[in-house]
């Protein structure tokens, strides 16, 4: 039987000295570039199953193109601003367990946004990808995520979302969507301890990225390579916390 038209963009590449070890599986988003895309370079240099989401798979040269080395990587076509996305998504992974899942995926909006020139449709676009789109795609993955070893629930946020930080003032879209994603993070972490879950809510610092600017302090393979170190380190005693990529913690 041929494949689907849903088969398509669907990209799997696989290491023939990988073939039939069991590895962990770590579903990510937003990995077209940036934080994601390294964040897939690196698992799968470790032997990593990955399942990398990303918007448009067919442009996604760089990403497709990755050496696999010992890993596996899955390519897989997620739009987290279109709830039939990511309902088409949660279906697809049919029995697929989920290990690990990092929420990278998010949007900045507008630049130099100060007060007098805020509107609320641009704000709601930014909340759907950064606060509602998390908790709904941990909703809809939660039999995978049940089915997992690790437990362990990832969601990149921002420093800049810290209320306690805020010195800067403006930022409203984003700091928001920060803030109240850590709010989300918080609860899921106490609603779903009792399943043996570790939620945490990390800050990537500030990074070389298209979204960080040219005047960011680290680069991304720095702050992966913190990040996976927070990750894999991550206890249950550090559920509920918001932690910096080189392991310190950050205040609400």
């Amino acid at each position: 039987m041929s494949p689907g038209p849903d088969k398509l963009w669907h990209t799997q590449f696989f290491s023939e000295s990988a073939l039939g070890l069991l590895m962990v599986t770590i579903l990510i988003t937003g990995t077209n570039r940036g934080i994601g895309l390294e964040f897939t370079k690196q698992y799968l240099v470790k032997g990593f199953h990955v399942i990398a989401t990303c918007r448009n798979p067919h442009n996604a040269e760089t990403l497709s193109s990755l050496d696999v080395g010992q890993g596996k990587l899955e390519v897989l076509q997620l739009d987290v601003s279109d709830r039939d996305s990511m309902d088409t998504f949660a279906d697809r992974l049919d029995n697929t367990a989920i290990d690990i899942f990092i929420n990278n995926a998010g949007v900045y909006g507008p630049d130099n946004l100060h007060f007098g020139n805020v509107d609320a449709e641009t704000w709601l676009s930014v909340l759907q990808v950064n606060t509602l789109a998390p908790l709904l795609l941990t909703q809809l993955l939660m039999p995978r995520l049940l089915a997992g070893e690790d437990k362990k629930l990832i969601y990149i946020s921002s420093k800049v979302g810290s209320i306690a930080d805020n010195r800067g003032g403006a930022g409203y879209m984003y700091r928001s969507s920060k803030a109240a994603l850590n709010q989300v993070v918080k609860s899921l972490s106490i609603d779903l301890a009792g399943d043996g879950f570790i939620a945490a809510v990390l800050h990537p610092g500030w990074v070389l990225t298209d979204m960080g600017g040219p005047n960011a302090l680290i680069d991304t393979q720095t702050s992966v390579a913190g990040l996976m170190q927070v990750i894999d380190s991550l206890g249950s005693w550090q559920n509920g916390t918001f932690i910096n990529y080189d392991g310190a913690e950050i205040p609400w």
